[in-house]
């Protein structure tokens, strides 16, 4: 007689994965590199519409790149974020802007708000972290009002973060059952996520450009601040860490469009503005 196997995978431990999340996160001090994407903030603003009076609710906040550009435009922010010292910084530059800005420690899957309570949510490569891609959707769409708009800023599979995320996960394996984050920069997974209760989704191809003294200036500030690489390199034997400095300063050097005298890398991202039914 033959047995049936089940080869089924055991479903992910998403506490266990999220608690190390908030470790990677709050390591480093990803508010250095945080500030650089402002104008990644300013764009989706703009892209979403973002009235004055607006109640705007800021996912995954960091340290508040689309919590201010919100705040500019005179709406009503609340910005959220679970780990509390890049709200903290977040708090700082509101404060030194005169913005008036709710700032909640919160789960992007778990969000503590009733439904349709927000005009317009937003994500600044900050929701497309959540380990539970399905469960953080279904969280935005559910505190958005009818007709109400999702704006996302996420980069792409192919991108510079997207191949960095790729040479850091050979080095250092995440989680196994995860879906990789950079799927979030991809229209098909956008789709998935939100189409079935979307009145519209409208995707546009966007770059940022990294800009910095050199390929190994941007390794020192991403080694220093940038929780996925500064944990990594921490993780890793002497060794390793050499392959994994040798791989990103190949990266680097590949992308880099500045020449030999500086260092300019465009990082592809999907800007998403999603329309709620």
């Amino acid at each position: 007689m033959t047995l049936a196997l089940n080869t089924r995978a055991p479903a992910p431990d998403f506490t266990a994965i999220k608690q190390r999340q908030q470790a990677t996160w709050a390591s480093g001090d990803y508010s250095i590199i945080g500030t650089t994407l402002q104008i990644v903030g300013e764009t989706l603003g703009e892209a979403v519409d973002l009235r004055a009076g607006e109640r705007v609710l800021d996912v995954a906040a960091g340290n508040g790149n689309a919590t201010l550009a919100a705040a500019r435009r005179h709406a009503e922010v609340t910005a959220i974020d679970y780990v509390p010292a890049l709200l903290e910084r977040a708090r700082q530059r509101a404060q030194a802007e005169g913005a008036r800005v709710c700032f909640e420690t919160a789960d992007a899957e778990n969000l503590p708000y009733d439904a349709g309570s927000f005009d317009v949510v937003l994500s600044v490569f900050g929701v497309m972290f959540a380990p539970d891609q399905e469960r953080a959707a279904h969280e935005m769409l559910r505190v958005l009002r009818p007709g109400g708009r999702i704006g996302l800023a996420n980069w792409t599979p192919t991108s510079f973060i997207g191949r960095l995320f790729k040479i850091v996960g050979g080095h250092l394996p995440p989680p196994a059952g995860i879906k990789s984050p950079a799927l979030w920069g991809s229209e098909p997974r956008i789709v998935e996520l939100f189409g079935t209760d979307a009145a519209g989704i409208r995707c546009e191809r966007r770059f940022f450009n990294f800009r910095y003294r050199s390929a190994a200036h941007w390794l020192q500030v991403f080694r220093d601040y940038y929780g996925p690489t500064h944990k990594a390199f921490a993780a890793l034997e002497p060794a390793a860490r050499q392959a994994l400095e040798r791989d990103i300063l190949g990266l680097l050097e590949e992308l880099n469009v500045a020449g030999p005298d500086s260092l300019v890398v465009p990082s592809e991202y999907l800007e998403v503005v999603i329309t709620a039914a």
